[in-house]
């Protein structure tokens, strides 16, 4: 699931019952990561399969090397909170 804030372009994920907040641009081709493959807990970049971890934005393949910047998440009752600070 993706956001476009003024602030910032979020991705959120969900993976063994815990979110995850990641930028939504790939660094390596700028490609938007919520239309890539969730699995494992790593997404992978549509455009040229560089994969990350979303729990600490770490690049985990080529062609990306640059980590993505990830956010805290907080879940209170049926919100999901993400700290952009």
């Amino acid at each position: 699931m993706a956001f476009k804030l003024p602030e910032a372009h979020l991705a959120l994920y969900r993976c063994d019952g815990e979110f995850f907040a990641t930028d939504n641009i790939c660094t390596h081709q700028h490609a938007l990561l919520s239309e890539g493959y969730l699995e494992d807990g790593c997404i992978e970049c549509p455009l040229h399969q560089a994969t990350f971890d979303v729990r600490t934005g770490a690049a985990q393949c080529a062609p990306a090397t640059e980590p993505l910047k990830t956010y805290a998440v907080k879940v209170e009752g049926d919100a999901v909170l993400v700290n952009l600070g």
